[in-house]
């Protein structure tokens, strides 16, 4: 997870203002991405793992809902890359906090909610392929918007 995390941040530490809200072919932006990828993460820790209400912090962080109605991810717009990487480092710091002190039988202790059961260990991978996922389309992005906006 630190290693997706630590490209992603590495590669955008001087994105531009119009490199993060800039749409192409409406596509979502870089910091819709961001913000999504950290929506997620906190998601599936409070509603999956912990199956408990979201530390009022953490849930402040998020004033724009994930989708638009037509299923979209919703634009987080005028966000500087400084703000988008505290959310994400405030939301990681949450969820390591809950893992660093997990014992092996919680890591694999299944959660049992209506609609599947996961466990902990299932999280952490998915949670990798989604940002990594994300990532594939947050460089790919990039690299078009720095050509366009030059």
């Amino acid at each position: 997870m630190e290693d997706v995390r630590r490209t992603i941040k590495t590669r955008l530490a001087e994105a531009s203002q119009a490199v993060l809200d800039t749409r192409l072919e409406g596509a979502a932006s870089i910091g819709s991405l961001l913000y999504h990828i950290a929506l997620i993460e906190a998601d599936w820790l409070y509603e999956e793992v912990l199956c408990s209400p979201w530390n009022p912090d953490i849930k402040a962080l998020f004033p724009v809902d994930c989708r638009e109605d037509n299923d979209d991810l919703s634009h987080v717009e005028g966000e500087s890359i400084e703000r988008h990487f505290e959310r994400l480092d405030r939301v990681r710091n949450a969820f390591l906090a809950v893992f660093r002190e997990m014992s092996l039988e919680d890591w694999r202790r299944p959660r049992v909610l209506e609609p599947y059961d996961v466990t902990p260990e299932w999280v952490v991978y998915h949670l990798i392929e989604h940002e990594a996922h994300h990532r594939g389309q947050i460089f790919s992005l990039h690299g078009r918007l720095l050509k366009s906006l030059s």
